[in-house]
């Protein structure tokens, strides 16, 4: 299996500051972790390219990108809610984070990788398709999935999330949409507060109490997801990589270990060599504790590389 890893430095110039929690030490963190245990240099590394505005504009109306450029400040931070901040720099690297999912989305298509992960930030998943909130100003798997269908024609694509959120925001773009299937597992009740009991067709919701532990996500995760992902057989497996449901992330009462998030990426490569010729492109959500997100992007990756788990 060839595995692609992209990224790209202007991803750290987005800061929000020093206190908060998404910040660029997350990707230094998963860096580190990668090039520590060698699994970095089994991947093809690559540098993501930015999403153009046509590319944006497929799941965020003109408009609206517009008046996010209106936003960017010449200097220091501004506040667009009480979660989500701008710097100078900050919609370059939302740029660059939906642009890697572009370029991951070609890589598969190409027969130049099998899978990818983008190791970017901000995140996406939080952003609807007219409201930046949640850390999250462009919608990178939906910005993915869009160019995977105007310029591949991919006509069903299987979204995965299994951040400790609800992906309010790829439901808010996709929602009622045959040719998309969406996944999501979530603290319940939990931020975004929104969409959480949505009765979409597209749908699957995974509600998890706090305090679910890897045996109780695992079941739901067989229970809910797989019927639905076998009958939807997806061309193309898109995943949102949140790590934060991790028993050590501080933003978050679920208790998910390492192993969990080699197993979910497992079941998620399974479905793509059933259904989509291996076609599995992953993009990073959240994950806030620096040693666990280290831990955990490398469970990942080593799912994603075709290599055994080893705690």
């Amino acid at each position: 299996m060839i595995t692609a890893f992209i990224s790209h430095p202007d991803c750290d110039l987005h800061h929000m500051g020093p206190e908060h929690p998404e910040s660029p030490l997350r990707l230094e963190a998963i860096r580190a972790r990668l090039a520590l245990s060698g699994l970095l240099q089994q991947t093809m590394q690559s540098e993501a390219r930015p999403a153009s505005e046509e590319e944006l504009a497929r799941v965020h109306p003109l408009r609206h990108l517009r008046a996010l450029d209106k936003c960017v400040p010449e200097s220091g931070i501004v506040s667009l809610d009480g979660d989500t901040l701008m710097n100078p720099d900050s919609l370059d690297a939302a740029r660059m984070a939906a642009g890697a999912v572009i370029r991951g989305v070609d890589q598969v298509y190409r027969s130049q990788a099998d899978n990818v992960f983008c190791a970017v930030r901000p995140p996406g998943h939080h952003a609807e398709a007219t409201d930046a909130m949640g850390f999250c100003f462009y919608n990178n798997v939906a910005v993915g999935a869009a160019h995977a269908r105007v310029r591949y024609g991919a006509r069903r694509i299987a979204i995965l999330d299994f951040d400790v959120h609800q992906c309010n925001g790829t439901i808010d773009i996709f929602k009622d949409d045959p040719d998309i299937l969406i996944c999501t597992s979530f603290q319940f009740p939990f931020y975004p507060w929104r969409y959480l009991r949505s009765e979409w067709q597209n749908v699957v919701n995974t509600p998890l109490e706090a305090g679910t532990d890897s045996a109780a996500f695992r079941r739901a995760i067989e229970d809910d997801w797989l019927p639905a992902l076998h009958a939807f057989k997806p061309e193309l497996v898109l995943v949102s990589a949140g790590f934060d449901a991790h028993r050590e992330d501080p933003l978050a009462e679920l208790c998910l270990e390492d192993a969990d998030y080699y197993w979910i990426t497992r079941l998620a490569l399974d479905i793509a060599a059933l259904y989509a010729d291996n076609r599995l492109v992953s993009v990073l959500e959240g994950g806030y504790d620096l040693d666990s997100l280290g831990r955990s992007a490398e469970a990942h990756v080593k799912a994603l590389l075709g290599l055994p788990f080893e705690a």
